[in-house]
This record gives C-alpha cells, structure tokens and sequence, in this order.
C-alpha cells in the first residue's frame, strides 16, 4: 500500500513532457491542492512528508553537484597551465633556447631544471599514473581534456539550475499545501461555531 502511495505521488508530481533531467526528477506546481490530493491518493500529512522528503533529495543531490563543480573548477586553470607549459617548451625548443625552471622537490623544498632540446612531457593522468607523451600529443591531449572539462561544467551549470528551480516548485507547493490544510481547518471550524 505504502508503495502504491509513493508511486503515485511521484506521478503526480511529474509535470507532462518533462519527466527528468539526467536522473533529476522533475516536481509540477500544484495549481489546485485538492485535485492533487485526490488524485495522489494521500492526505495532507502524507503528501508534506513525500514532498518534504523529495526536497531533500534535491539537496542531496545539489550538494554532489556544487563538490563536482568545484573540482571542474580547479581542473579547467590546471589544464590550462599545463597547455601553457607544453607550448613555452615547443616555443623554446623551435628557438633553440633552454628552459630554466622551478619545481617542488616536496614541500617548501625546491630545484632549478634547465631543459633544452626536450621532444617529449609527462603528465599525470591520475592515480598515481604518469605517462611520457610527445609534445604535440600532449598538446593535443590537453586541448581535448579542456574541451571535456569545459562542456562538462556547461551541461553541470545547467543541472544546477534546473535542480534549484526543482527545488522552488517543491517549496511553493508544500507551502501551497500547508495553507490549503490550514484554510480548510479554519473553515470547519468556522462551520462548527455557526451551528
């Protein structure tokens, strides 16, 4: 019974034509509390809790994103660097002039390096992996990482925004619920002091 119950609130709160977006359930505004009710099959108290738990998910979900969003963040300057890097390498090698550069030993601890003539790069690729590449692949690697990194944040921003309009439908319709309810208690009692 209580399964039912739950499916069918997850219908009726399903608007036609937009069912999700990438595993996000969509929510509908409640245009008449009583209709929705009805056709849910819950009571008052059932459908605030179906929809209070449904707005938790929400933020459940909005918090995975925003920590996907913040390591796309970082990723995309590191990229860039690296394609900066790679290109000061070919810039320098097609010159015929050797790089002199800085690196972290460990931390606080550092080193000079004076390259020259360097036909390849390594680039870590994650955990724990570092593979050599010659300096075009490298480039051509980045570029296409960058490319990924930058689309992928596109379509998040987007996930987010629709998750966060999920989530003022979910408000205002548990508001709109809360008031119906307490407008039809009003009202009863209303009736029972005239009679």
């Amino acid at each position: 019974m209580a399964a039912a119950t739950s499916s069918s609130a997850v219908a009726a709160s399903t608007p036609q034509g937009v069912p999700e977006r990438r595993g996000i359930p969509a929510a509908s505004f409640v245009e008449d509390v009583e209709t929705y009710l009805r056709q849910a099959g819950l009571d008052v108290n059932s459908a605030l809790a179906f929809l209070q738990e449904r707005l938790q998910q929400y933020k459940m979900v909005e918090m995975k994103l925003l920590a996907q969003q913040r390591e796309l963040q970082a990723k995309i300057p590191d990229i860039e660097k690296c394609l900066g890097i790679v290109a000061t390498l070919q810039a320098k090698k097609a010159l015929g002039e050797a790089l002199i550069a800085d690196f972290e030993l460990s931390e606080g601890i550092y080193s000079r390096a004076k390259i020259e003539d360097s036909d390849s790069v390594c680039l870590w690729l994650g955990a724990n992996v570092m593979l050599e590449y010659s300096c075009d692949e490298a480039n051509d690697l980045l570029k296409k990482n960058l490319e990924n990194a930058r689309a992928s944040l596109e379509v998040l921003v987007g996930d987010l925004q629709f998750l966060r309009d999920q989530q003022t439908i979910t408000q205002v319709t548990i508001a709109r619920i809360f008031n119906w309810d307490v407008h039809q208690r009003r009202s009863k009692q209303s009736a029972i002091k005239e009679t």
